[in-house]
């Protein structure tokens, strides 16, 4: 099973949308991240999945709630598509209580136990035989569910790798095992620390069938792996599947990545898998500019969450403001007397001239809070309501 697949699925327009926005959701979250941490507003390490986001968005958009991530210190991208929500990340990478580690984990150790997202794992290699004691878990107690373990390749000459791929095989654990192999572990490469490069060939050796694929590919990636889970959900036992792909930026914000070739990183930044999918959609004629134009606008907004800027952060407002020149509050108050108010008036008076379009205000329905819960949310705002109000400030159709 180790030569590259090469088939591809049909795949409908509206899937097709919905990949290319969650490959653009995790990179336009990273560039603002990378953007943040220049400012000393980020503090400690910071590893972006830039270029890699083909890899997250193909395997993960076959898992169901309940099974398992486990994932790298690489893990911005993973936790985003494992349903957690964008502003808890991005309070955890503040170190913010309202993070999704409480403010404790920063960059590099996302976790959330309610989407089954067992965290960000800063050593190499060290979520190899968590994944493997999740599976093992799952069998004991009956439940038919999968693990998926993303690692590097560096992660490959780790003994944690023989000995978790060993015991998955030997116990026939459901575990997908997905290797990143973005060529260099840290700032060595592959070729100087593997006799073997052929990655997936070391999963062969102990008994794993394996794919290789083309991680810039989204198609190919996702076609794979949804194969390889439909194994693993048939009680087949573990399956590996080699991603070769690139970080388009250095291995941290520390890194003065000296042991790559500016042209090598060109040539694989031609392969962008986002621009890769738009520009085969909008050959295809599924794609027309002006909806790439208004998905863009869609994705490009920052979320300034009140709850982790107490007091009242006036200048990381006005800061917003000046770069997005459009406002959208958000207010679980009536619109008379609330919150949504105050800020609004603040923007007019701060920020008048920054804004190019009218401030948007979504609250909630002027009339008492139901109690039953089915009629509370429908008086609350939902997100049809919230994405309808962005589209405004954007000067889309709603």
């Amino acid at each position: 099973m180790s030569t590259p697949s090469t088939d591809k699925p049909r795949l409908s327009r509206a899937h097709l949308l919905d990949l290319l926005r969650q490959m653009l959701r995790i990179r336009r979250f990273e560039e603002r991240c990378v953007e943040l941490y220049t400012q000393e507003k980020i503090r400690g390490f910071l590893h972006v999945y830039i270029g890699e986001e083909a890899v997250g968005t193909g395997v993960m958009h076959g898992l169901a709630p309940d099974d398992a991530v486990v994932s790298t210190y690489r893990e911005h991208g993973h936790a985003l598509l494992n349903r957690i929500p964008m502003e808890r990340v991005m309070a955890e990478m503040y170190g913010k209580q309202a993070g999704c580690s409480m403010g404790r984990g920063g960059s590099m150790h996302l976790f959330d136990a309610s989407a089954r997202f067992v965290g960000g794992n800063a050593i190499v290699g060290g979520g190899l035989p968590l994944a493997v004691g999740l599976a093992l878990a799952d069998r004991l107690a009956g439940r038919n569910r999968v693990t998926v373990c993303f690692f590097g390749d560096g992660a490959a000459a780790e003994g944690s790798f023989h000995e978790s791929l060993n015991l998955a095989a030997l116990w026939q654990l459901p575990v997908l095992f997905v290797c990143e192999n973005n060529l260099y572990a840290m700032g060595t490469a592959l070729r100087y620390a593997h006799a073997q490069t052929e990655l997936h060939r070391k999963a062969e050796a102990l008994g794993v069938p394996a794919e290789c694929v083309d991680g810039m590919d989204i198609a190919r990636v996702e076609a794979a792996s949804a194969r390889l889970l439909a194994a693993l959900r048939s009680g087949e036992g573990p399956r590996f599947l080699e991603c070769r792909t690139y970080r388009f930026r250095a291995h941290s914000m520390f890194d003065p990545e000296l042991y790559r070739d500016k042209a090598e990183v060109e040539e694989w930044k031609a392969r962008d898998p986002i621009q890769r999918l738009s520009q085969w959609m909008q050959q295809s004629g599924l794609l027309p500019e002006q909806e790439l134009a208004a998905l863009e606008a869609e994705i490009d907004a920052e979320v300034v969450d009140l709850r982790v800027l107490r007091p009242l952060d006036t200048a990381t407002l006005l800061d917003s403001v000046g770069r997005t020149h459009r406002a959208v509050i958000v207010d679980e108050g009536w619109k008379t007397g609330s919150l949504a108010g105050e800020l609004a008036a603040i923007l007019a008076e701060q920020a008048f001239w920054a804004l190019d379009a009218p401030i948007e205000r979504v609250c909630s329905d002027e009339i008492p809070i139901p109690y039953p819960q089915h009629l509370e949310n429908a008086a609350l705002p939902q997100v049809a309501d919230i994405l309808a109000a962005a589209r405004r400030a954007m000067g889309a159709a709603p």
